[in-house]
């Protein structure tokens, strides 16, 4: 008789039938309505984030409080969710007009509304993307909750620790801490989570802000007061899908809407006809390299122009940022703040008004037809194809657009490399599905040699979420024949638009030339490197830069 082999499966394989059952999961809450997430409802989801142990997450699955996947997602939720039993997932249905004072998380641009003490409403208006990455972060912080609850509940009616108690009378001191009571709450805060003195001492400060310097003891003590009622009083935090959104979701509402807008300036502006360049980036990086140098020469004598980008770039730079916007304005650009939704904010940039002598491109050769760039600020996710599939629509049904090249610059996980390396892709590979997207990129990785960058060419994974990655499935894309090089959110969804638009809708050219360039971010494959390690700094001034003027040399000719 023959034996029967056991067949087991790899981590890798592990992980990614965690983040299908992930995906599937949130599409059924989300056509439900609502679920508990730390009630029956929720329990698969919760399964398949601890099955998956994404890298960001960190001591998820360990008895100890995460404590910087914590303050990574903290940064990208609204101030007081901590607080809130009930969260409310909204389209944008008014409360722009109301008295509600929208809060906008630091590290995430979405507007919420405290509604009363227990809810909170978060609007999402950046398609499914934005609902799988709020959906993640909560059930990770609920997930910390209870392990919170773990250490402090004594027994099920309602007894804590010391420790505890003593946590709660901190916080509930309406004036600063003095540096002594300080101390004395960490050590507590310490004993609860499972962490050392010390290492609650180093992330302490980064939780707060000038309003609120000890916002960290809050965010614990609450985010555990709501875990202890859900066992004692019975009381589960509840997450709900608004009706609208519901109806809304995938219809390209907020997308429609947004392109429309930039065409009727086109329109105005007798610009429809001309030559059109898409560029997705951040809103200075373009303005900055055509305009800042010539502008700032004066004020920063004999320095390179990288050294003028850092201090643009710089957080208290404004004065010479609004100097290098005054020029921009008064040649051409032309701003246009979302109101859409959809939060991308757009510059429309009139060649033809650009004397290219006082300009970092004295050599532009843009030929009869000056061209017409559209830099627009960077999309989330399934997002990017919304609002590229709009954009490249004709107006009005019947007025195509000459939309002659497509450039995508961002910024992406690397899996060989480190921060701020540049990486150059020649293929985009959904996760989860394998669906592929091959292109012929203009930009190519010899271009970006000699400027003390490492440079990394091949194909790279579009992912449902940063959030959602982790260390075996990453290894197995980059070290297998995929030859994976970096992961990002948005790329598929670009070039899937991009394509049908030109190759089967024919809207815009069928030889529009594609460009995709990214610089990194975080290595999730080193510890340490993540991005919940902290931020770029000026380490990705350089690549940015670098980038933008690689993009705009070949739209402006520049030989």
């Amino acid at each position: 008789m023959k034996e029967t082999k056991n067949i087991s499966r790899s981590r890798a394989q592990e992980s990614s039938a965690a983040i299908e059952k992930m995906y599937i999961t949130m599409r059924h809450l989300f056509n439900r309505g609502f679920y508990k997430p730390m009630g029956i409802s929720g329990d698969t989801l919760r399964e398949a984030l601890l099955a998956l142990r994404p890298e960001i997450y960190g001591n998820i699955a360990e008895e100890k409080v995460e404590l910087n996947g914590l303050l990574y997602v903290i940064e990208r939720l609204p101030v007081g969710i901590e607080e809130c039993r009930f969260i409310n997932l909204t389209s944008d249905e008014g409360y722009s007009k109301s008295h509600f004072q929208a809060i906008v998380p630091p590290k995430r641009r979405r507007n919420c509304y405290r509604i009363d003490e227990e809810q909170m409403n978060v609007e999402i208006t950046r398609g499914r993307s934005d609902i799988y990455d709020i959906l993640t972060h909560l059930t990770f912080i609920f997930i910390e909750s209870h392990k919170i609850r773990n250490r402090v509940l004594l027994d099920d009616a309602g007894e804590v620790s010391r420790d505890w108690f003593k946590l709660e009378q901190a916080v509930s001191q309406k004036k600063k801490l003095t540096l002594v009571e300080k101390e004395k709450a960490i050590s507590h805060a310490a004993n609860i989570l499972g962490r050392t003195f010390e290492e609650v001492l180093d992330i302490y400060d980064a939780f707060g802000s000038a309003a609120a310097p000890d916002r960290f003891l809050h965010v614990i003590f609450w985010l555990g007061k709501l875990a202890i009622e859900e066992i004692v009083d019975d009381n589960k935090r509840t997450i709900t899908f608004s009706p609208i959104l519901r109806e809304r979701l995938g219809h390209h509402i907020h997308g429609e809407i947004w392109a429309t807008n930039i065409k009727e300036v086109l329109k105005e502006n007798q610009l429809l006809d001309r030559p059109i360049h898409v560029i997705s980036a951040n809103m200075h990086s373009v303005m900055n390299s055509i305009f800042a140098t010539e502008v700032l020469k004066t004020k920063f004598k004999e320095k390179s122009d990288f050294f003028i980008y850092e201090e643009l770039s710089k957080s208290g730079a404004n004065a010479v940022r609004n100097q290098v916007e005054e020029v921009a304005l008064k040649c051409g650009m032309i701003s246009l703040p979302d109101t859409s939704g959809t939060n991308i904010d757009v510059q429309i940039f009139d060649t033809a008004k650009i004397d290219w002598a006082k300009t970092s491109f004295p050599k532009a050769n843009i030929g009869d037809k000056e061209p017409v760039l559209i830099v627009m600020d960077y999309a989330f996710g399934e997002q990017a194809y919304e609002t590229i599939d709009e954009l490249l629509k004709p107006f009005k049904k019947d007025i195509l657009l000459n939309v002659e090249s497509v450039s995508i610059m961002g910024k992406a996980g690397i899996l060989e490399g480190g921060k701020g390396d540049i990486m150059i892709p020649n293929a985009h590979i959904n996760e989860g599905t394998a669906d592929n997207y091959f292109f012929v990129n203009e930009l190519t990785a010899d271009m970006f040699e000699g400027n003390d960058i490492a440079v990394f060419a091949g194909p790279m994974v579009t992912v449902l979420g940063t959030s959602l990655q982790n260390r075996d499935l990453l290894k197995f894309f980059h070290e297998s024949t995929w030859g994976i090089i970096g992961l990002e959110m948005e790329g598929s969804y670009y070039q899937k638009a991009i394509q049908s638009a030109s190759k089967i809708r024919k809207s815009v050219p069928h030889d529009v030339k594609v460009r995709y360039a990214y610089y990194a971010s975080d290595n999730p494959l080193e510890t340490g490197s993540t991005l919940a390690s902290g931020g770029l700094g000026t380490t990705g001034v350089k690549p940015t830069y670098l980038i933008t003027i690689k993009i705009l040399e070949q739209i402006f000719n520049v030989k």
